[in-house]
Order: C-alpha cells, then structure tokens, then sequence
C-alpha cells in the first residue's frame, strides 16, 4: 500500500529552517589602505559551512510513526466513505421508490406525495451536511497529525544537531530545494534509524 503523503510539505518547510545557526562573532576590522589590499582581504576571509540534507520522501516511507500516523488516517477516510456510501445507497432506495409511486398513482393525494417529496429532500441535505462534516473532521486530523509529525523530526533533530553541529540541514523532495548534492552530505539513513529507535508505538 503506497503510504499517503499528507504531511510532506509541511515537514519540509520545518526541516529546511531548522538549523540556520546565527552565532556571530566580534571581528576585529582595518580599513584597507588601498583597494589591492580590500579585494585581497575579501578573498581570503571564507568560511566553510557545515551542511547536510534530508530526503523527505526516503523518511516518511521508512519513519514508523509516520506510517503509522498515515495508516490511522487511511482507517478514519474508509469508515467516513463507507458510512457515506451506505446513506447514499439507501437515499438512492428512497427516490427510486419514490418515483416509482408517482408514476403509479400509489399516493392518496397530491398533499401527501408532496410530503414525501419534503422528507426525501431533508434526506439529501441532512447527506450532504454529514459528508461536509466528515470531510472538515478528516482536514481536522490530518493537520493535527501533520503538527505531530513535525514536533517529532524537528525536536529530534534539534537535540541530534547539538552533536553533529549542522550550520544548516536542507530538505531534499524529488529535486525540490536541492538540485545537485554529493551523497556524503545525505543524512537521512542516520537520522531514520535513530528515529525509529526512540519511537515506542502504542499498542493497537
């Protein structure tokens, strides 16, 4: 079963900012004397930063809790689709045999063939109103799953930073953000094995 992404976007967007580090130090500056001596200091005051990357794709197929997070939201859009599903055939069922009865005379006036009419039209909203609620209920989820998932990578990735001490930790999503890298740089093997490791799943 291919896992549902919902919250890729989101976790980039936290991953790719989490590790900007800002620490300034005081530099002593000397005007330059001429303007040989400005270019020549320009080109030797370099510094190298110490970078890596995620692939975001690689750690939600492989983070446990996110597909564990993924697979109870699966279960929560089948039981919303089947209970609409289930209204919707028997609403179905109604107008049919609706139909049927006007087309056969069946009602005893018109009166009360407009009355059924009423409450089958009820039906349909009150169908209507409940896939609309299910819908806002499952957006609901998915967004607290997303907060979640996000708290777990990013509040694990700040207390593994204060060991690797990454300048700053980039997002790397079928090429989004990160068009050409060396695969040293790519950390994500290491940073899923210690998620999984420090995930405890309750029990289902």
């Amino acid at each position: 079963m291919k896992l549902n992404y919902f919250f890729r976007g989101v976790l980039s967007s936290f991953i790719i900012l989490a590790f900007v580090q800002c620490e300034s130090k005081a530099k002593e500056t000397k005007p330059a004397t001429t303007k040989t001596q400005a270019v020549t200091s320009g080109n030797t005051s370099s510094a190298k930063l110490n970078i890596a990357y995620i692939n975001v794709d690689s750690l939600l197929m492989g983070y446990n809790y996110a597909i564990d997070l993924n697979e109870a939201l699966l279960r929560k859009q089948e039981n919303a689709r089947a209970t609409i599903n289930e209204k919707g055939k028997s609403l179905e069922k109604e107008v049919t045999d609706f139909q049927r009865k006007i087309k056969s005379n069946a009602f005893l006036s018109e009166e009360r063939a407009q009355q059924e009419a009423t409450r089958i039209q009820k039906l349909e909203q009150n169908l209507n109103e409940l896939s609309n609620r299910l819908n806002n209920e499952l957006m609901v989820e998915q967004q607290k799953m997303n907060v979640l998932l996000n708290d777990s990578v990013t509040n694990f990735l700040t207390q593994f930073n204060k060991v690797k001490n990454y300048d700053m930790i980039f997002t790397n999503t079928l090429n989004d953000n990160i068009i050409i890298a060396k695969p040293q740089y790519d950390i994500t093997h290491e940073v899923l094995e210690e998620l999984n490791l420090r995930y405890k799943p309750k029990s289902k």
